[in-house]
């Protein structure tokens, strides 16, 4: 049966604490927009910092949906499923916020978190900063069992790669070209323009090249 929690106790936390991964829900305000759920891990990504208060450490990747939609309007969810052990799902609703990893307030996160580091510091992108507003479960019953039998080491991988390749810059460069529009045209890694309606239509066509791109991939 559903249960609404006046906060993240103890027990929930050493709950999501022992999960494999979690979820990120959010999505643009405009009805066309569209919705984005990213799978996250590990889970020492992610840190219950208070009973309404949670992070997690965001990384360079192919692109920032979960960003831009929280720059946008604050909206996002965080979901966790037990794949093994009884069945339960958590979701946490809230606010979130965005400190970027050249905000003075970064470092403090980080130190605060003490999150598990996925890669090299350089590939550091983010936090996504949640004040939760609603914690609820739901019987999970639709979850099927799975074995957790380790994380991948692709992005670990990659990104040392690049950096002894290529330096540094070569991850601000990925975030340059990547990171700096939603595909819908939303800033995230991208500074806000002055003149939103002027930049509109230049954002929506980078947007919908970037979708277009990412279909092909996926093909």
């Amino acid at each position: 049966m559903a249960k609404i929690f006046d906060g993240i106790d103890d027990r929930l936390a050493a709950w999501i604490g022992r999960q494999s991964m979690y979820f990120v829900g959010t999505a643009p305000l405009a009805a066309d927009g569209h919705v984005n759920v990213s799978p996250k891990g590990p889970i020492g990504t992610l840190r219950v910092l208070g009973p309404r208060r949670v992070a997690y450490l965001d990384y360079t990747g192919s692109g920032a949906e979960t960003v831009a939609h929280v720059r946008e309007n604050g909206r996002i969810v965080v979901m966790l499923c037990a794949f093994d052990g009884p069945p339960r799902i958590v979701r946490l609703h809230g606010a979130g916020r965005v400190v970027l990893a050249g905000d003075p307030e970064f470092a403090a996160l980080v130190a605060e978190a003490a999150f598990e580091e996925v890669t090299v510091a350089e590939a550091r992108r983010a936090i996504v900063v949640v004040d939760v507003s609603r914690v609820a479960d739901s019987c999970g019953y639709g979850v099927p069992l799975m074995t957790h039998v380790g994380e991948r080491e692709h992005y670990d991988l990659y990104m040392r790669k690049q950096l002894r390749v290529r330096g540094p810059e070569a991850m601000r460069r990925q975030r340059a070209d990547e990171n700096a529009w939603s595909v819908d045209g939303l800033p995230a890694l991208a500074p806000e323009p002055v003149d939103q309606a002027a930049a509109g239509s230049d954002r929506r066509a980078a947007g919908n090249s970037r979708s277009q791109d990412t279909t092909r991939e996926e093909q």
